[in-house]
C-alpha cells in the first residue's frame, strides 16, 4: 500500500489554522472586542446554501427533495442570541392616509 491514510498533526493544525495566531485566536478576539460574555447563549449557523424542493431521483442532477446543498462561496454566522431583541415595528403616528376608506 502506498501512501498513509492517518492525517499528520502537523498538516491538520496548518490547514485549519488552529495553531496559536490562528482561526480560533480571531474568533475568541472577535467574541472579546464585542464584549459577549462566557455565559451567553451563542449559536453557530452555515449561510450560504440551498435546500432541494423538487423530488428527484437522487443523483448529481435530479437530487432528492429536502437534500441540502452547500454552496462555494459558504459561510459561518456566529450569532449571541441573548444580545438580538426582537422589536416588532411600530406603525408611525404622524402618517395620515390619502384616502379615506
Amino acid at each position: 500500500m502506498i501512501g498513509n491514510l492517518e492525517p499528520e498533526k502537523q498538516v491538520m493544525e496548518e490547514s485549519l489554522h488552529w495553531a496559536d495566531g490562528g482561526l480560533m485566536d480571531t474568533v475568541q478576539e472577535t467574541i472579546q472586542t464585542l464584549g459577549w460574555d462566557s455565559k451567553d447563549n451563542i449559536a453557530v449557523e452555515i449561510g450560504g446554501t440551498s435546500v432541494y424542493e423538487i423530488d428527484g431521483a437522487g443523483t448529481k442532477w435530479a437530487p432528492t427533495k429536502g437534500k441540502r446543498k452547500y454552496n462555494k462561496d459558504a459561510f459561518i454566522v456566529i450569532k449571541n442570541l441573548d444580545r438580538n431583541p426582537v422589536i416588532s415595528s411600530q406603525p408611525n403616528p404622524n402618517l395620515k392616509a390619502h384616502h379615506a376608506e
